[in-house]
């Protein structure tokens, strides 16, 4: 089986499902391309089943950081700290899927 055929999934706190929704959906508003289709994705999660693909992930933290860029200046600071954060989670919890398992145990 090769990587591309495997698709790797995510399972997220509901409450970062939630903040990410809630600022993917301000980066639809403001047309920030790629924000669309994780967009949908958070709001369309389940209460028990917050699992997604790396991809759609990897895609919402970048979707975020241009939100917060473009409206770095038109934000209070604690806003932009909050979808920073929610960007930056998601960015480490797609790149934690990417770190090799190490075992304990002698080889």
């Amino acid at each position: 089986m090769t990587s591309s055929s495997f698709h790797r999934t995510i399972t997220l706190p509901a409450s970062l499902c939630e903040q990410a929704a809630h600022h993917l959906e301000q980066a639809v508003q403001r047309a920030i391309d790629g924000a669309a289709a994780p967009w949908r994705a958070f709001r369309q999660a389940e209460s028990s089943d917050y699992a997604f693909s790396v991809s759609i992930v990897e895609q919402a933290a970048t979707s975020l950081l241009v939100l917060a860029a473009e409206s770095a200046q038109s934000v209070r600071p604690s806003a932009l700290r909050a979808v920073i954060s929610v960007a930056l989670h998601l960015r480490d919890a797609a790149h934690a899927t990417r770190q090799p398992v190490f075992t304990t145990g002698l080889w």
